[in-house]
C-alpha cells in the first residue's frame, strides 16, 4: 500500500515527524504540490493526505487506484466529495483538534485591545520609561474585561471554549447561533448581538447565509467602541465596508486570524486599514495542535484500514 502526503508543509513544516504513517503503508512525503503535479505525484497511490490541495473529478478519474483521501484540517471543501462518492472513495477530516488554540488566539486579540501590551513595550524599549517622571505612565487606554459583553455568533466547540474563558473573565456572554442549546448563554437575534456586544466574535460555519454578513449594513448595527474578532473564516466580511468603517472610526478596531483570499492578496482593503490587526492564519498552528491532528490524521487512516472508519465525510 501506498500513502501520499501532497503538501506535509502545512501542517509540518519539520517540527514533527511522519514517521508513524510508515507503520502503515510505504510513504511519500511532499512539502508543497503545485497543481500541474498533483495527479503525477498520486500515482498509484492508495491513500493521499493533502491540506489544502484541490482534489477534482479530473484528478480523481487519473488516479484510479484512489482509495482513501485525509483531508488534513476541519474543513473539507477543497474535495470533490459528489465524484468521490461515485468512486467509492472515503474521505476523512480533522474535527475538533484546534478547540483550545483558537479559543486562546480569540484572547490574545481581545488582550491586545485591552491592555496595548506591544505597544507599551516598544514605548519602554524606546527609553520613555527612563525618561517619565513618574513612576508610570500609559499610551492609549486600557480596560478590565469584566462586566463587558462578548457577543459570540456560532456556538460549536470553538464558540464554546471563548465563552467558558470570557465568564472567567467576568464578562456577560450572548450568543446567536441556528441551533440553540440548552447550555447555551443567553440566546439572541444577530442584529440584537451586534448592538450589545462590547466584543463581536466570529465562530460560525461559512455558508451561502454567513458570506459577507458582515457588510456596511451590519457593522453599522455596532458600538463604536466595540471590537470585532475573526479567526473563523475571512468570507464572513465584505474587506471594503469593513476598512471604510475602521477608518471613519464606525468601530474601535478588527483582528483577524483568516482573510478572504490567503494568502493576503496584493490590494487587500485592510492591509493599511485603522487599528486592524491580521495574523497569518496561525490560532491553529501551535506545535501541540498539530501534532494532535496529526495524530488524529493517522487514527482515520489506521480505522479505515481496519475497516472500521471514523471521521467520515463521504
Amino acid at each position: 500500500m501506498k500513502i501520499t502526503i501532497l503538501d506535509g508543509h502545512a501542517v509540518n513544516p519539520g517540527d514533527l515527524s511522519w514517521g508513524r504513517f510508515s507503520e502503515l503503508a510505504e510513504v511519500t512525503v511532499y512539502e508543497r504540490t503545485p497543481s500541474e503535479l498533483v495527479i503525477n505525484r498520486i500515482g498509484d497511490s492508495d491513500a493521499i493526505f493533502l491540506n489544502k490541495i484541490n482534489i477534482t473529478e479530473d484528478i480523481l478519474s487519473a488516479c484510479p487506484n484512489l482509495k482513501y483521501i485525509g483531508v488534513l484540517a476541519t474543513g473539507y471543501n477543497v474535495v470533490d466529495l459528489d465524484a468521490c462518492r461515485k468512486r467509492g472513495i472515503t474521505v476523512t477530516n480533522i474535527p475538533a483538534y484546534s478547540t483550545d488554540s483558537v479559543a486562546q488566539h480569540v484572547f490574545a486579540f481581545i488582550l491586545h485591545f485591552t491592555n496595548h501590551v506591544a505597544l507599551h513595550n516598544a514605548s519602554v524599549q524606546n527609553g520613555d520609561w527612563k525618561a517619565c517622571p513618574d513612576f508610570c505612565y500609559w499610551n492609549a487606554p486600557l480596560a478590565e474585561l469584566a462586566g463587558k459583553t462578548l457577543g459570540i455568533f456560532g456556538y460549536g466547540n470553538i464558540g464554546k471554549k471563548v465563552s467558558q474563558i470570557a465568564k472567567a473573565f467576568g464578562m456577560k456572554v450572548i450568543c446567536c447561533t441556528r441551533t440553540p442549546k440548552a447550555d447555551m448563554p443567553e440566546s439572541v437575534t444577530f442584529e440584537e448581538l451586534l448592538r450589545s456586544s462590547d466584543f463581536v466574535s466570529l465562530h460560525a460555519p461559512l455558508t451561502p447565509q454567513t458570506t459577507h454578513i458582515i457588510n456596511k449594513e451590519s457593522l453599522s448595527l455596532m458600538k463604536k467602541s466595540a471590537y470585532l474578532i475573526n479567526t473563523a473564516r475571512g468570507g464572513f466580511i465584505v474587506e471594503k465596508d469593513l476598512a471604510e468603517a475602521l477608518e471613519n472610526g464606525k468601530i474601535a478596531g478588527y483582528a483577524a486570524d483568516v482573510l478572504e483570499s490567503e494568502p493576503m492578496a496584493a490590494d487587500c482593503p485592510l492591509f493599511h486599514a485603522k487599528n486592524c490587526i491580521i495574523t497569518p492564519h496561525i490560532a491553529w498552528a501551535p506545535i501541540e495542535t498539530r501534532a494532535r491532528l496529526q495524530q488524529i490524521a493517522f487514527n482515520n487512516l489506521k480505522s479505515w484500514l481496519d475497516g472500521k472508519a471514523i471521521n467520515v465525510v463521504s
